[in-house]
């Protein structure tokens, strides 16, 4: 996978999918939120991690989501051989766990992006802030971002910024053509106005069609990033949905029948190594010449060229933190200072210093 897939700027991302089930004896099984079927179903709910390049994507780690009414069960645990001792894990858990062996393995990832459900949590945010990985992570409108001056909503952040702060930019190729938004980007202030080599960002994505549909992210990212990279971190969290698309439909992913913890994990990681082979000798496939089926593309705006920069007030608005300034992080203590503004940066200027 390493050697094939394999890029120093490759991107690891998170998710998870739901596997559609009538009986109540599978492992893991009851009624939840399956994002597959896009509603509350009787189903299993696995988390996935899958690592994308511009040479290819596969998905490269799983683990089945217990909940609660099986692991306060333990009858019903070892009726499904679910091991012993075996606690209740909630998904970001489980995914904060996936992504420490992935930077443990030889995968090179520079990158972390994940939608709002684990976006949301700050412990995740914190490990890979400790661990010295970028994130691009989407959050709700709702999240808090706070900055030495204090702790405001997102989209009260991003209220009323200028036309000018708004990049026409694709996050990557789609089934139709590119998937152009315009994004707006801003960094947050450090907290003692020092250069420091990690910056974080808080933005927004507009729809084109529906200019009213915005979704929001945190950033984490090294200081000579460019919001064009943050876009294109962004817009890979979509290579996971592609992995599990493909790994149904061509390797069996969901295609089992068995009840038991350890039969899941079995054939789940058949079918994962199926779909990274495949992968794979795409990869293989391209660097003997074959021409390539994905290839990213970006348009940022044609008026956006110039070394300037511009201010976005951080509306004053009280607001709650958590402990840690320049972080972005949950509920916690208010407000009680101003916001200074917050520099955005064009797509089109030279990397920040």
């Amino acid at each position: 996978m390493a050697e094939r897939l394999g890029r120093p700027d490759g991107v690891l991302i998170v998710d998870d999918t739901g596997f559609l089930k009538k009986g109540t004896v599978s492992a893991g099984v009851q009624r939840q939120y399956s994002g597959a079927a896009g509603r509350t179903e009787n189903c299993q709910i696995g988390v996935f991690a899958a690592y994308t390049s511009a040479k290819g994507r596969a998905l490269v780690d799983r683990e089945l989501y217990l909940p609660r009414s099986w692991t306060e069960d333990p009858d019903r645990c070892r009726a499904a051989r679910i091991p012993e001792g075996t606690s209740f894990a909630t998904k970001p858990e489980l995914a904060r766990a996936m992504v420490r062996r992935a930077l443990d393995c030889v995968l090179p990832i520079a990158w972390v992006t994940a939608d709002a459900a684990y976006g949301q949590e700050w412990h995740f945010r914190r490990m890979l802030e400790g661990a010295g990985v970028g994130y691009v992570l989407a959050v709700p409108k709702s999240q808090q971002v706070t900055s030495p001056a204090g702790s405001w909503r997102i989209d009260h952040v991003l209220t009323g910024a200028p036309a000018e702060a708004w990049e026409r930019i694709s996050c990557g190729q789609g089934a139709k053509g590119p998937r152009v938004y315009d994004w707006a980007a801003a960094k947050l202030p450090t907290v003692d106005g020092s250069d420091p080599t990690y910056n974080r960002w808080v933005l927004a994505r507009r729809s084109l069609a529906r200019p009213q549909e915005i979704a929001y992210y945190l950033a984490s990212a090294p200081a000579d990033a460019t919001v064009s990279e943050l876009v294109r971190v962004a817009g890979a969290r979509w290579a996971i949905e592609e992995c599990f698309q493909a790994a149904k439909n061509e390797c069996g992913l969901d295609q089992y029948e068995v009840r038991r913890y350890v039969g899941w994990y079995r054939h789940i990681t058949l079918a994962m190594l199926a779909h990274a082979f495949l992968a794979a000798m795409a990869a293989h496939a391209v660097e003997r010449g074959a021409g390539e089926t994905v290839r990213a593309a970006s348009f940022p705006s044609p008026w956006q060229k110039s070394d300037g920069s511009w201010t976005l007030p951080i509306p004053p608005q009280p607001g709650t933190s958590h402990p840690g300034a320049g972080s972005a992080g949950p509920a916690g203590a208010a407000a009680t200072r101003p916001s200074p503004g917050i520099t955005t940066t064009s797509a089109e200027r030279a990397p920040i210093g």
